[in-house]
C-alpha cells in the first residue's frame, strides 16, 4: 500500500502522471479523509481527475484512528494535518511507501523509518520503466521544477537518470 499526502497527488496529477502511476501501480492507493478535502478543493485543475480516481475506487479514501499521536506528530515535524494524518494512515495500517513532496513530512518519514517517493521519483522510475518516453519525461520534470519547490540539484540529479547518462541540465533563462 502507498499512502499519498497531497503535495505528491497534486504535482503527479499536474504533469499528467497521477492515472499513469495508479494504472501501473499493483498494490493499494490510500489516502486520509483530510488529504480527500485538500485535493478535492472546487476550482482546482486536478480535482475532477482526483475525484475520478476516488470514486473508480482506484484511490481508497481511509480514517486515521489516533488522534492524539496526530497533533504530537504536527508539533514534533512542524507539519500540517493533511501530513501527518498521511503518516499515520501508514503507521495504521502498514504500508510499504508514504508519497510526499512535502520537506518536513520526508524528514518525519526518516526519523520514524517510513519509506517514502516524491513526485521527481515516480516520474524518474517511469522514464527508467519505459512507461513514457525519455523527452516527455524530461519536460514533465521542467514542469515539476517551475511548480514544485525543487532544488537545482534535486532536478539536475533526475535529469541524469532519466537521460541514462552524465550529462548535465540546464535551467532555462
Amino acid at each position: 500500500m502507498i499512502v499519498f499526502d497531497s503535495s505528491t497527488i497534486i504535482l503527479l496529477a499536474k504533469i499528467d502522471m497521477l492515472d499513469l502511476f495508479i494504472s501501473d501501480f499493483h498494490g493499494k492507493i490510500a489516502i486520509p479523509e483530510k488529504v480527500k478535502v485538500e485535493v478535492c478543493r472546487k476550482g482546482r485543475e486536478e480535482t475532477p481527475l482526483i475525484e475520478y480516481l476516488i470514486k473508480d475506487n482506484r484511490i481508497s479514501v481511509l480514517k486515521t484512528k489516533d488522534r492524539m499521536h496526530k497533533k504530537k506528530i504536527m508539533e514534533d515535524f512542524n507539519i500540517d494535518e493533511g501530513e501527518a494524518d498521511a503518516i499515520l494512515l501508514a503507521l495504521q495500517e502498514s504500508a510499504s511507501v508514504i508519497a510526499t513532496d512535502d520537506r518536513n513530512a520526508i524528514r518525519a518519514c526518516k526519523l520514524l523509518k517510513i519509506d517514502f517517493l516524491t513526485a521527481v521519483a515516480f516520474l524518474v522510475r517511469s522514464a527508467e520503466k519505459d512507461l513514457i518516453p525519455r523527452d516527455e519525461a524530461l519536460i514533465k520534470l521542467r514542469k515539476l521544477h517551475s511548480i514544485g519547490r525543487y532544488s537545482n540539484k534535486i532536478i539536475e540529479d533526475a535529469t541524469v537518470k532519466i537521460k541514462g547518462g552524465n550529462e548535465k541540465w540546464l535551467p532555462e533563462p
